[in-house]
């Protein structure tokens, strides 16, 4: 298969768009400025296009059976109108992905990544086996995220709708389309599922409400500043939610619901994980990025993923480094040791430092 476009592409391209291959996909890189962007979303409002993602609807008299074998945390938390992140597991407790579950009339919606499509659905349909369940790659749908302080007044202002009922992780169904206060950034905003063929329009109506183009270099300094994990990189197939701070997101009751995984997860749990993931921070000058060496007084650590935050003015990372690692520690940039601090992530909330 060749590179897809999204319903999206010919505007990204009018637009000036750097366009990048990320997962089969041509994707907008950044439109002339990834730090203007970046400051877009933090100060006002921005906008992507991620109708790369996976977005699936899972219908069936065991729907919710089936999500409580391949989903760790508790599905039944999405009832009426509610959404709930959480893992899909391997039978390791490795993380398959990560995943957004949505109730929806009739069903479920579970939002996947780009990255992951070629390894879960197959996976999904594997455990599906046995299951009085339909799962529907929704292929007609493409996906805008608008988000900052104002997202909500200009997403309103393009969808004609009046959204300040809807609370954080809620999602409201509105004809065909779907509309969710979630997001990938740190701050307030929505996500909205529409039909394709309507794409353009609201995003041509974000434009008019003064909303700013921002594309996936922005997307990535904007989740790292708010802790956010990237599968792939921060997480993947090999290792568990308790080493990429992600216990939080498993539901361990009832203890006779046996997702996929919880053994070896409820084993690790009992034992304690040797690494976990942290936050980095060096305040002086250079750059932390994946792949480099930290020490800490309790032994080495790896950056996960690291960037310069435009925000905070400093390099920040996550880094997977001893269970327990807390205060300084030396970051290995270019090959020079440089300074830092261990940090309970996130980094950035609504605009504002929030580590100490």
């Amino acid at each position: 298969m060749g590179v897809q476009h999204t319903k999206l592409y010919d505007l990204h391209v009018a637009a000036g768009a750097r366009m990048t291959a990320f997962a089969g996909w041509s994707m907008p890189l950044h439109y002339g400025s990834q730090i203007g962007e970046h400051h877009s979303v933090r100060r006002a409002a921005g906008m992507f296009d991620v109708s790369h993602m996976t977005i699936l609807d899972i219908d069936g008299g065991a729907a919710l059976d089936f999500l409580h074998l391949v989903f760790a945390n508790d599905a039944a938390k999405a009832s009426a109108g509610k959404a709930v992140y959480g893992v899909l597991l391997n039978e390791r407790g490795g993380i398959v992905d990560d995943v957004i579950v949505y109730c929806r009339s009739g069903g479920y919606r579970m939002v996947a990544n780009a990255a992951t499509h070629g390894r879960v659905l197959p996976w999904l349909d594997e455990q599906a086996a046995g299951f009085d369940v339909r799962i529907r790659e929704r292929e007609d749908l493409a996906m805008v995220a608008c988000q900052g302080p104002r997202a909500l007044v200009a997403a309103e202002s393009a969808l004609g709708m009046d959204l300040g009922h809807l609370a954080s992780f809620q999602a409201l169904e509105a004809g065909d389309m779907m509309i969710a206060r979630t997001g990938y950034t740190g701050e307030d905003g929505v996500e909205v599922m529409l039909p394709a063929e309507r794409a353009a329009e609201f995003w041509q109506g974000l434009q008019a409400a003064e909303v700013a183009p921002a594309g996936l270099a922005a997307r990535d300094t904007l989740r790292l500043e708010a802790g956010l994990n990237l599968h792939g990189q921060d997480m993947d197939e090999t290792t568990t939610p308790l080493e990429s701070n992600l216990a939080w997101s498993i539901a361990w009751q009832p203890p006779e619901r046996n997702f996929i995984g919880r053994q070896p997860l409820a084993r690790q749990r009992e034992s304690k994980p040797a690494q976990t993931l942290a936050g980095v921070v060096v305040s002086g000058r250079g750059v932390m990025r994946a792949g480099s060496a930290v020490e800490t007084s309790l032994g080495a650590g790896v950056v996960s993923s690291g960037t310069f935050s435009p925000t905070l003015g400093y390099s920040i990372g996550l880094a997977r480094l001893p269970r327990g690692a807390t205060g300084d520690c030396t970051v290995s940039i270019r090959g020079k040791p440089t300074p830092g601090r261990v940090v309970k992530p996130p980094f950035v909330r609504r605009g504002k430092q929030v580590f100490i």
